[in-house]
């Protein structure tokens, strides 16, 4: 049952991707799955929202299939190896079917769907002394056609597969394609729905892989140049075409388990997702807080006062103060805050209301958040930043710098405050020259 917030969330993107491209490549894996039905109703959604949306599909789990009911062994399963004759003829049988079965599901969900020769292909060649017969690249996208569909209501589905001037047909890798045609589209995002939650990294010697949630083009070069060696091939290949995209222009690329009912619309419509987002532009940022943020900090620090993490502040007591708080932004949305309150005539200032939404706990964003309070306090030459706490006294000693003080070293007023207040914090102070 879609809930009133579920609703909000979706609303406050919808203008954001309206009269957008999303290219949507779907493993064939998941065309196969239960869960595809509801995927195209996710996709029937996203058209009522006046979002277009091309589809690329891969085929490798029929081409498997079909080889071992004739009794066939492949040259290649994903289009980048050797495409022999009777692969090829594999490829062709697969692909086509994949593609029918998703024109009849477009169909039960009132809505049109076509597939045309969109891919202009030449020759993989020969590689490293290895002739790849009819496997093929991406030469041209037919970007006129697939405009014209989506112009006309209709979503263009595109396989692995492309011709090129003589007629001869060349078999390509669906990730590859989806790239090809996002740049080609100028899509917005680019949406990789296979049979994996996200990519995975090793993480800490002994520890499993974790899940990579966010990752800027500089933090995937660093993972595929040092960590190469702990990612699975799947994971691997994901990586390596949605880090392409981001660089050929794809402001975003998701990676996420196509097999999750409504997953499509949580990476979507929500700043958490489900998978792994490849962002190319800025994606999170750091900035001042205006008047309508006070909304959004006040809901944010609500379970950290009730756990008697942070002082009680009112609506109010925020509103009055929104000069002097920042927030952390995930995709234009507040996930983070904190407030740096100036105390002139001592050359002091206080690190307050430091708050990380729990989803986005453990990835740095409080650490950036103090870095940035120092740097405020260090360009208004303030020669001392002070914090209390109650809970994160640690916190705020290693990973930012803090030492243990009195309140004997608090400005006379907030020491009234803080005698008031009896919360009997824990005084902290960092010196900044």
């Amino acid at each position: 049952m879609l809930r009133l917030t579920d609703l909000r969330e979706i609303l406050r993107y919808v203008p954001r991707f309206r009269d957008k491209v999303f290219v949507i490549a779907l493993d064939g894996a998941i065309v196969e799955h239960e869960n595809f039905r509801n995927l195209l109703l996710d996709i029937s959604l996203l058209r009522s929202l006046r979002i277009g949306v091309a589809l690329v599909h891969g085929a490798g789990h029929q081409i498997r299939r079909l080889a071992e009911q004739t009794n066939q062994s492949p040259s290649n399963i994903d289009g980048t190896g050797i495409t022999d004759d009777a692969t090829l003829q594999l490829a062709l049988s697969a692909a086509n079917r994949v593609t029918h079965e998703i024109l009849e599901g477009l169909s039960a969900n009132d809505l049109r769907g076509a597939c045309g020769n969109a891919l202009v292909a030449h020759p993989a060649g020969i590689l490293h002394g290895v002739d790849h017969q009819h496997t093929g690249r991406v030469e041209r996208v037919d970007t006129a056609l697939l405009h014209a569909l989506l112009n006309q209501d209709i979503v263009p589905i595109i396989p692995p597969l492309g011709c090129d001037g003589e007629g001869r047909s060349y078999r390509l890798n669906s990730d590859g394609v989806a790239v090809e045609v996002a740049r080609a589209l100028q899509a917005v995002k680019l949406i990789y729905l296979t049979t994996f939650e996200g990519i995975q990294a090793p993480g800490e010697p002994g520890a499993p892989p974790q899940l990579l949630r966010q990752l800027s083009v500089e933090e995937a070069e660093t993972i595929l140049k040092k960590r190469r060696a702990g990612i699975t091939p799947s994971h691997l290949t994901k990586l390596e075409h949605a880090l392409r995209a981001a660089r050929g222009g794809v402001p975003r690329v998701h990676i996420i388990d196509g097999r999750v009912e409504e997953g499509l619309l949580a990476e979507v419509f929500s700043n958490e997702g489900i998978g792994t987002l490849l962002h190319a532009n800025e994606y999170q940022a750091i900035r001042r807080a205006q008047r309508r943020d006070t909304r959004a900090i006040y809901a944010l620090i609500q379970a950290s006062i009730e756990n008697e993490e942070l002082a009680r502040r009112s609506f109010a007591d925020i509103e009055r103060a929104i000069e002097d708080f920042f927030v952390f932004e995930v995709d234009r949305n507040p996930v983070a805050c904190a407030a740096l309150h100036v105390y002139p005539q001592q050359k002091q200032a206080e690190l307050a209301c430091v708050c990380v939404n729990p989803p986005y706990e453990n990835q740095g964003i409080g650490a950036k958040l103090m870095h940035y309070a120092e740097a405020q306090a260090r360009a208004a030459g303030l020669s001392q930043l002070f914090c209390l706490s109650t809970q994160a006294f640690n916190y705020f000693q290693q990973k930012g710098g803090f030492a243990p003080g009195t309140p004997d070293d608090l400005p006379p007023g907030r020491r009234e405050r803080y005698d008031r207040s009896g919360r009997r914090s824990l005084v902290l102070l960092k010196k900044l020259t």
